[in-house]
């Protein structure tokens, strides 16, 4: 990549500052004046309100019903150092895309601020408009300039583009000049944001505390990471998500379906995969070129857990051989422009063929989805479904003789000796987040009723470490998880990823196909 330096201009994230001692960005006089002119006029184009753009009005209006009165700021976060002048790829902090339907084009820093009004909120975005050709910053800032980034949008674009105010963001500084002490902010978002509103709440209370003569000159007031106020904030910014709207289902359609043809091409470079002394790699790097050939990116760090690999649940260290005779456990998901993210899980015999005792781990393990599926229905209380999935395989490893007491007494609170071989839950709300929806309350999520319109995971497992003497040696080293991405209907669910194999038999002829 290029050699990025700049001692003249302050990049958003101080870019420029991390290399000043090597700078060679030009700086004569000449070279300014000669680089500002001969560009050809530019006309913008204003680009049409985008799909997505009345659902985020609505739920800015549903926020909004919950916080009438109230100064609202939600960023979208500043991009993170990877390692000196390079950093991570940006994504905005999914309240901020989900609330303004600005998505994997979204602008560092930029920040949503919904300020009250006599009947709701009115919502602004602010941004760092892109700077004129006869700025300094046109060329020698490497982390906003035009010259090293690419044309950033106009105020005018992203205002036609999301149905919203916009405005530069040096115009911020008047609201963080307005903020009070009821004034709310995502704090995980943008760290720096949230000092600034911190520091203003402080000020706020501290001049009305003086000029309402309450304060005998012992004022103290804090805000940090546990102010509760901000914290019902994004409570509510989570909870906005449980039931998504026809715009997310679509969006989650989509998702899956490219996840699935993720899957297909890594079962289409298995020979290749095989050769590999790090075929893990090899699968996590072919899933990947799908997620950005369909999408933004994978939507969390892909699992390729091959052989004894996968009875890690989260091994996304994938530098292990795949070996014939073994299983590949493989969870992965596209994640697309709009950060809906698919989570899939299937695995499958190297060799296109399970072995007898993979194939009775493979199918008690689908017995336990099955009976999840059963009971996900409207009405359901979601830890149900996950109590569904416990009582089969209770049953099985009961029945293989790896308990010290019957299913039934295995499965009372006191004892759950079963959970040895799936300790993880058997499902998790799925959305703009791998795990959608995580600040909602208990009564909301675990023991939330289900409702039309719900997307969340089934994908119960068995995981028998390699070490594992409680189980005899031909299971040790196996690991076999299925996850599918269900959407609760009408009348029960329906599995959005019915189109990836299921059962032992169509899983063997799935890798056959592609062998």
């Amino acid at each position: 990549m290029s050699d990025t330096t700049d001692t003249e201009t302050t990049a958003s994230h101080d870019e420029a500052g991390r290399n000043a001692n090597r700078s060679t960005t030009p700086g004569s006089e000449g070279f300014k004046e000669f680089i500002g002119t001969g560009w050809a006029e530019r006309t913008d184009v204003l680009p049409p309100l985008r799909a997505q753009a009345p659902y985020a009005a609505e739920r800015r209006a549903r926020l909004s019903a919950l916080h009438r009165g109230t100064r609202l700021i939600v960023p979208a976060g500043d991009v993170k150092q990877r390692s000196n002048d390079t950093d991570y790829a940006f994504r905005a902090h999914s309240a901020f895309a989900h609330l303004t339907g600005w998505e994997s084009d979204s602008e560092p820093g930029a920040v949503l601020v919904l300020e009250p009004t006599a009947d709701g909120h009115d919502a602004t975005v602010y941004f760092r408009e892109r700077a004129g050709r006869d700025s300094e910053e046109f060329y020698a800032n490497p982390a906003i300039g035009e010259f090293w980034i690419g044309a950033r949008p106009s105020l005018e674009q992203v205002a036609s583009e999301l149905g919203l105010a916009a405005r530069d963001l040096s115009e911020f500084g008047d609201v963080i000049a307005a903020v009070d002490t009821e004034t709310l902010v995502v704090r995980e978002a943008d760290p720096a944001i949230t000092e600034k509103v911190d520091h203003a709440r402080i000020r706020f209370a501290a001049e009305r505390a003086l000029s309402t003569n309450a304060s005998d000159g012992a004022f103290s007031v804090e805000f940090g990471s546990d102010h509760e106020p901000d914290a019902a904030l994004a409570r509510d910014l989570s909870e906005l998500r449980l039931v998504k709207d026809e715009f997310e289902i679509a969006e989650m359609r989509a998702a899956i379906e490219a996840t699935r043809r993720g899957f297909g091409d890594v079962l289409s470079e298995l020979p290749r995969i095989i050769a590999e002394e790090r075929g893990e790699r090899l699968i996590e790097g072919v899933f990947f070129t799908r997620a950005r050939l369909d999408g933004n990116d994978v939507g969390y760090g892909s699992i390729a857990a091959a052989g004894p690999h996968a009875t890690i649940l989260h091994w996304t260290r994938n530098d292990g051989p795949v070996v014939p005779g073994d299983l590949v456990l493989l969870d992965a998901g596209v994640e697309l422009d709009s950060y809906y993210t698919a989570d899939i899980t299937r695995t499958f015999p190297v060799n296109g063929t399970f072995s007898p005792v993979q194939r009775a781990v493979y199918e008690a393990v689908r017995e336990a989805a099955d009976a999840a599926f059963a009971v996900a229905r409207p009405g359901a209380i979601f830890r149900e479904v996950h109590a569904a999935a416990m009582t089969v395989i209770a049953a099985k490893t009961a029945e293989w003789g790896f308990l010290p007491v019957s299913a039934e007494e295995s499965l009372r609170p006191e004892n759950q000796f079963h959970r040895r071989y799936m300790v993880h839950g058997t499902s998790h709300h799925l959305g703009i987040d791998v795990h959608d929806c995580a600040q909602a309350r208990r009564d909301f999520y675990l023991d939330g009723v289900l409702e039309p319109g719900m997307v969340f995971t089934i994908e119960p497992g068995l995981y028998f470490q390699p070490d594992d003497l409680s189980v005899p040696a031909e299971f040790r080293g196996i690991g076999v998880r299925i996850e599918d991405d269900v959407l609760v209907t009408a009348d029960g669910v329906e599995n959005l990823s019915a189109a990836f194999p299921r059962t032992a038999d169509e899983v063997e002829a799935w890798v056959r196909s592609a062998l």
